[in-house]
This record gives structure tokens, sequence and C-alpha cells, in this order.
């Protein structure tokens, strides 16, 4: 009995077996990796054997812990060689520094060290980087691999977004392409990110607005776009963003008191250095050299070092701190309104605006004529026009001005011509004097006055002042009440009626034989083949009161469209477009059509910009594979738009609904079929209609099919008009995500390539039968995109991402193979772009525009790079 009470209890004594067999089951795996990479190292660390135990006999610059090796220090040691494949097995492993060496080879991936907090890398010869590198490290908190030029071009990757304990992200001269990720302003751990000397383009994300970042190093690559992100940046203490192509204006940056480092040489700023800057408590380094500066020289305090080279672009009014001519000053505030555009900065330099500058007129040393017309600006009438008192011709016409006219320019005694017209103004007109000439045609949202005068809009008709002083002008008194009770009346009486449309638009059907007073305008050839639109007015009394519209030989009423419509009924829903819902309609002699409806809920200034946007684009346009607009209705009541009806539905209902539709799955002639109406369509939009239009929202929802299996592009809500010499349109952010172009994304600046890249992803979908965002795929295939790149690098994948449902014989896979190209160099494009080249498409390769053979199927990498491949038709 007693030797038993010394054993110990059976439980216990397995639990302890277990225990040591697992740490020696580990520490082997973990051994055996460490051996490996002893056997890659040349020289051999000192200290290091290939036949111990690196924890039992503790190597040099190892650490362990139970037996499992938490750190590998090696930094410094002249090493060259590689690492071995399988170093994320050393799960244990908190810290991994190779830094200053001369290791080369492929890293391998460290993805599922979800323990590994500390990665330096820097200054080694690495060549290539896996796109599993930062999957699950969930611990990460510094990352370092600055210095290292051999390796290939490499995007940062979404996995690092799970990394949210990440303080410190450096990789400058290390080969980054593509833009700056925005989960970057999302990670509220991250204070230094330093991305120097790469490759990538775009601009700063929106999403940096508010982070904590510290110091930011994006120097000597191809950013672009604005930097006034940076003023809501409020923790920033360095900031290098020289030698990029950042533009507009300087922020404000008065809240960044702790930026003691500002480098904004070599880019394209503009406007005027803010006193913020001037005025910043730490700032002791400061350049701001070859860029289009205007405005005063800054007078930074003692002990600020400025880097200004000599032979510097800028266009201060002076040379050292002072203040400008007070008629650059006017000058400068009104290009400010106008965002300090790169077209006024590059000429508005010095301190005589009387000498050498464009558009800028003077007599007797006195601006009398502002001549700024047809440049594409953007932006709003300033208000200190008012202080050039000797103005006499203010010409702003053909622009794409927002706002009001300000009221002030009425004061502006020598005026004599005011013309702003083809701009996008709103607001009342002010009253002019009767001898000013005021054009104000092209504004269809600018109001008109309703007293006589300069504020009528017109082609140039001279103003006739504002209405006769003095109020009476010989009215009674008793008409003036009779006047003012008979407008009460009239109130009254629209409220009541306003009131009872209201309760008759919801009531659950109308009756067909009731009258409705509306305005329907037709859309239809005319006989040069242009786009034509006309109204047909209502009358009130017998058969005149039914309301058509005329296309063509096509009369439609109103309530043949409700007849046609069973009154709207949601069994003939076949579809919701932005602001609205669409039915299938049929009318009287068996035509079918389908009509769009405004919700009451999109009765919004979104909703009617959409509609509108619609309306203006359609009758504009006119091609075989854009969705023809035949008639439409803007009323109080309804808003309608009547469309031609594409009976086989949606390209995404055949691609991704096919079972559920009874449809048959689209055969790969199909598809590229369909590829080639769109490419068409869409070429159409961007280069051959009257104007150049951007649609903003391609996707396969808006491409709809006929019968003979042909496509339309449909859904122009969101289009936006590429105004001529104008590369890009800043604008909201619009569109549907996973089909954006990350350059749009990042910098709101939309241009026709967006829609190329919106394009790619489509033809993505048509290959690969998956939707472009699939939550039900595991979390590394739920983004098309990024997935597709990465299964191609190895050309053995390419049948795996080919929709199962065109089961392929292998002519038809040798067709497709062909579409893909080299797979060696896909697999190292950025997220790619496809392109279908139906007549002269543009893609761009370094950024400039080129055509690529009639009928290629081209596969572009962003603005960047691209190969043409298998030819289609």
């Amino acid at each position: 009995m007693r030797e038993s009470k010394r054993l110990l209890p059976m439980p216990l004594f397995i639990f302890i077996i277990f225990f040591f067999l697992s740490i020696t089951s580990t520490s082997a795996d973990d051994a055996s990796v460490m051996q490996k990479l002893a056997n890659l190292l040349n020289p051999t660390p000192k200290g290091w054997s290939t036949t111990s135990d690196p924890c039992s006999s503790t190597w040099p610059g190892v650490g362990c812990k139970s037996g499992r090796v938490i750190s590998i220090n090696l930094q410094s040691q002249s090493l060259s060689g590689s690492l071995p494949s399988d170093l994320n097995t050393l799960s244990q492993l908190q810290t991994l520094a190779l830094q200053r060496n001369q290791l080369s080879g492929d890293l391998p991936t460290l993805s599922s060290l979800s323990n590994l907090q500390s990665v330096y890398l820097d200054t080694n010869n690495f060549t290539a980087m896996p796109p599993t590198f930062f999957s699950g490290l969930t611990s990460l908190t510094t990352f370092s691999i600055n210095q290292n030029p051999q390796l290939a071009s490499w995007v940062i990757p979404d996995d690092l977004s799970k990394s949210a304990t990440l303080a410190q992200f450096e990789a400058s001269n290390a080969g980054v392409t593509g833009t700056i990720p925005s989960f970057f302003g999302s990670l509220s751990s991250l204070r230094d990110l330093r991305l120097s000397y790469n490759n990538l383009s775009g601009g700063i994300p929106s999403s940096f607005s508010g982070s904590l970042i510290q110091n930011l190093w994006l120097n000597n690559q191809q950013l672009s776009g604005p930097i006034d992100v940076l003023g809501s940046m409020t923790q920033l203490s360095q900031v290098w963003l020289q030698a990029n192509a950042f533009s507009g204006p300087v922020p404000d940056l008065s809240n960044c008191t702790s930026l003691f480092d500002l480098q904004l040489r070599d880019n394209q700023l503009t406007g005027v250095i803010p006193s913020s800057i001037v005025d910043l408590p730490k700032l002791v380094n400061v350049s701001f050299g070859n860029n289009m500066l205007q405005g005063p020289y800054p007078g930074f305090k003692s002990g600020v070092t400025v880097a200004d080279s000599a032979n510097s672009k800028n266009g201060f009014c002076n040379s050292s701190p002072g203040p400008c001519d007070s008629r650059v000053t006017v000058l400068l505030e009104v290009e400010g309104a106008f965002g300090y555009p790169a077209k006024l900065a590059n000429v508005w330099k010095g301190n005589d605006p009387c000498n050498g500058w464009s558009f800028v007129t003077c007599q007797n040393s006195n601006v009398d004529r502002l001549n700024i017309a047809n440049l594409q600006l953007g932006g709003t009438i300033s208000p200190a026009i008012v202080n050039l008192t000797s103005l006499k011709v203010l010409i702003l016409s053909d622009n794409n001005l927002t706002g009001s006219i300000p009221e002030s320019l009425t004061s502006l005694s020598q005026l004599q011509t005011i013309d702003v017209s083809n701009n996008n103004l709103t607001g009342k007109i002010p009253v002019f004097p009767k001898n000013v000439n005021v054009i104000t045609t092209g504004n269809p949202f600018l109001g008109s006055n309703s007293t006589s005068g300069g504020g009528s809009s017109g082609s140039g008709s001279s103003g006739s002042g504002s209405s006769s002083g003095g109020g009476s002008s010989g009215i009674s008194k008793s008409i003036r009440n009779t006047i003012i009770i008979a407008a009460v009346v009239c109130v009254f009486a629209l409220v009541i009626a306003y009131v009872f449309v209201r309760r008759l638009r919801k009531s659950k059907r109308i009756p067909l034989n009731r009258v409705e007073t509306m305005k329907l305008t037709a859309v239809g050839p005319s006989s040069n083949g242009e786009t034509t639109s006309g109204q047909t007015s209502v009358g009130n009394s017998g058969h005149s009161d039914v309301q058509v519209f005329e296309s063509g030989s096509l009369i439609i009423s109103i309530q043949d469209l409700r007849l046609g419509t069973d009154n709207f009924n949601n069994a003939n829903i076949v579809g919701r477009g932005g602001f609205g819902v669409v039915y299938k309609g049929k009318l009287p002699d068996g035509r079918l059509i389908a009509v769009k409806r405004m919700e009451s809920s999109a009765v919004s200034s979104k909703g009617m910009n959409e509609f509108q946007a619609e309306i203006a684009v359609l009758t504009k346009v006119r091609h075989r594979h854009l969705v023809a607009l035949l008639g439409y209705c803007i009323n109080g009541n309804e808003n309608l738009l009547v469309y031609e009806y594409m009976p086989q539905g949606t390209l995404g209902q055949h691609l991704f609904d096919w079972r559920e539709n009874n449809y048959e799955a689209l055969t790969w002639k199909q598809r590229l079929t369909i590829a080639l109406d769109v490419g068409r369509g869409i070429e159409y939009l961007h280069s051959l209609a009257q104007k150049s239009f951007i649609h903003r929202d391609l996707k396969p929802s808006n491409i709809l099919l006929g019968d003979d299996m042909r496509a339309k592009v449909s859904d122009f809500g969101l289009v936006k008009l590429a105004p001529e010499g104008k590369s890009c349109v800043e604008t909201r952010l619009a569109g549907t995500f996973g089909y954006l172009a990350p350059e749009y994304a990042a910098t709101g600046r939309v241009t026709t390539k967006s829609d190329v890249y919106s394009f790619g992803v489509i033809l993505m979908e048509m290959v690969t039968g998956r939707k472009v965002l699939d939550e039900s795929q595991p979390e590394e295939r739920t983004h098309l995109v990024p997935w597709f790149r990465r299964v191609l690098i190895n050309k053995d994948n390419i049948r795996k991402v080919v929709d199962p449902s065109l089961d392929p014989d292998e002519e038809t896979f040798e067709s497709i193979l062909k579409s893909y190209g080299n797979p060696a160099v896909l697999g190292k494009m950025k997220a790619p772009t496809i392109a279908l080249i139906g007549l002269s498409l543009k893609f761009y390769v370094n950024g400039k525009p080129m055509k690529a053979p009639s009928g290629k199927l081209c596969l572009v990498a962003s603005s960047k790079g691209g190969n043409c491949m298998g030819k289609i038709g």
C-alpha cells in the first residue's frame, strides 16, 4: 500500500506522457526547418550545427520557449543564400530579423503564423513576394522590406488588412506596384507608412482622413491627384511626397501641429501656400520647389530649412516674403474658386497681371477684361471679381462652373458684358443694369428672373434694368388688395389640388378613363439618322384629352401604358434600375416595351438627377448596342421612361442564375459575341458619339440580351460627360463595388479607362461563370479579380478557372487558352483589366492610349502594360 501511494495517478501520468511526446514531436519539426535554413545560408551562421537541436544547444540568434523557436535574429552577418519554403511551419515564431545581408531567391510565404509580430527583411536581394505572404498574420506589428531592388513587381494584398495591430509598414524601393490600399487608413495602430521609390500610381486614399499615421513616405513614384486629405491627418510628423505628380492646392495644415518635415517639391501643385504652414510650431524642414505655386513667397521663421531649388518652376509674385500686388491677390482669389487649375497656374506668374498674363487684358494698368472661356474649368464664380473695379468684360463661358452668379457683380459700375453661357450654374440670375449685356444660355438649371432686364436668359440681348421704382406706379390701393387676395386664393387652390393628386397616386389603381394632365416627350431618329425629341401637348376636352407621344410611327397614350403593364402590376416587374422599377408592357398592336417608373421614394435630387441624366444621354446617342429610349415623361404625377424591350433579360441572369431561369448555359461563341457587342457600345459612348460619355456603372445586370442573344448596354443614370480636352472628371464616387477601377475609387477621378476596367471584370465573370464578389466562396476566393490573377500564375491552372458549364472540348479550350496569352507574364501584372477591342476602343500602355488590332481580346494591367491575344472576330 505504501508503495502504491507513491505512484502518480494514472490520468496525470498519461497527460504527462502526451505532453512530453507533443513537445518532442513539435520540436523535431522546428529543428528540421532550422536545419534546412542552416544548410541554405552561406556561410553557416557561427555556432549553428546541422546535427544539433537549435533549442537544446542554444544556437546564436535563435530564441526558444518550451522547445519551440520563437525568434530568429541574423541581421548584418553578410549572409547569402535563400530561405526554406516551409518557414511558416515555425508556428510559434514571433520575430524574424534578417536585415542587412545578401539573401536572395523567392521569399517563402509566412501565412498562418498567427504569433508573428516583427519581420525585418531590409537590404537584401529577394526576387519575389508570394501573394499569400501576409495571410493570417493577425499579430503583426512591424514589417520592413526596404531596399530590395531585385523584387519583382507585387501589389500589397488585402490580406494585410486583417493585421489590425500593424504599427509600422516599410517597403521603400521594394518593387511595389498598384495603388495605395485604402485599408491603411482604417488601421488604428498604424504610425509609420513608408513606400518611397516604387511604382505606385493613383492618389492618397480618402480613407486616410482622420488616420493616426505619423510618418508618411510616398516620394519618387507616379502618384497623382490632390493632397487635401493631409489636412485631416492631425498626427502627422513627417510627410515626404516629393517627385510625384500630385496636383491641386496645398491644403490647410493648421491642425497638424506635430509636423516637422514637409517635402512637396517636384510635383504639380498649384495655388497659394497657406499661412497655416508657415505658422506650424514644430516645422524645421520644408521643400516646395518645381511646382506651379503662386501668391506671396512664404516667410518661414528662423530655424526652418527651406530646400527650394534656384531654378524652381513656381510662379510666386516675388522672390522673398511680402504681399502681392492687389490685382494679383484678387485674381488668385478668382482662380482659387476654380480650384487653382494648372491651365491658369502655368500662365499667371509674377506680380504684374498686365504683363503677359493670359486671359487678362488691361487698360492703364487696370484689369478691364477677363476672358476665361472654354478651359473646362470647374468650381464656382468668385465674388472677389467685384474688386476688379475697372472690369468691363467678364467671359466665363463653356466651362463646368457650378453654383450661382454672385449678386455683388451687379455693382461693377463699368461692366458692359458678362457671359456665363454653357456651364452648370444654378440659382437666380441677378438683375444687372440695363446697359449690361448678360448671356446665360446653356445653363439648364439657372432660373430666370421674373423682372425684365439683364437677368433674363438670352443669347446676347441687353438687359433692360430692374422693375420701376416707387412701388405703386398709379395702381390704386384697392386694386393691389384685390391682387393680393386673388394670389392667396390661387395658392390655396394649388395646395388643395396637390393634396388631391397625392391621394390619387396612393390609390391602388387609377381608372383608365380618368384624364391625367401630362406632357410626354418622344425620342426617335430623324430623317438624317440623328436623334431628335419633341413634345406633344394635351388638351382638356373630348377625345383630345388622350395624352400621346410619337416616335417615328409609334404613338402611345398614358392609358395604353397603364393598360399594357396592368396598371404597373408587380407581376410585370422585370428589373430595377438605380431610381425606379422596370415593367414589361405590351402596346395595343402587340409590340413589347419596357417602362421604367420612378419610385416615390426616389423623387429626390439624386433620383431626379439620375432620371434626367438617362434622358440627357439617350436623347443624344443611338447605337445598335445601346438600349434605345422611345420616350419619356417628367410630370408631378408620373416620371416614366419607355424603352425597347429586351426579351432575354440580363447577362447576369444567363451567367449566374441560368438554371433558376431555365436558360441554357451560354456557349463560348455566345460569350465572345456578347463581349464584342458591349465593347462596341462602350467604344461608341467613349469616342464615336457627339460627346464622350463615361458610363460609370457597367456590370452584367446592365447588359441586356435580345432574342438573338445580341447584347445592348443599359442604365445610364450615372453617366458622366467627359469634357473635351480633359483626361478625367472629378466626381463623387458612384457605381458598384467590385467593378470600380482602383484609380477611380482612390482619387474620385473618373475617365473612360474606368469603364474599360469594369468591362474587364465582366469578361472575367464571363470566362469563369463567377460573380465579382461571392460571399459563399472561401475567403481567399471571395473577390474574383485577385483570385483570378493568382490562379493565372501557373499555366496549368487555366482549365480550373473556366466556367464548368462551358464543358469545353479540346478545340474550344484551345481557343480559350489562346485568349490568356502568356501566364508567366500575366501573373506578374497587377489586378488585370481585360479590354475587348471592337474597332478602336482605347486601352493604355505606359499612360498613353493605343489601338489594338480589330477583334482581339486584350488583357491590360490597369493603366499600364498589356497583351493582345487570340483573335475572335
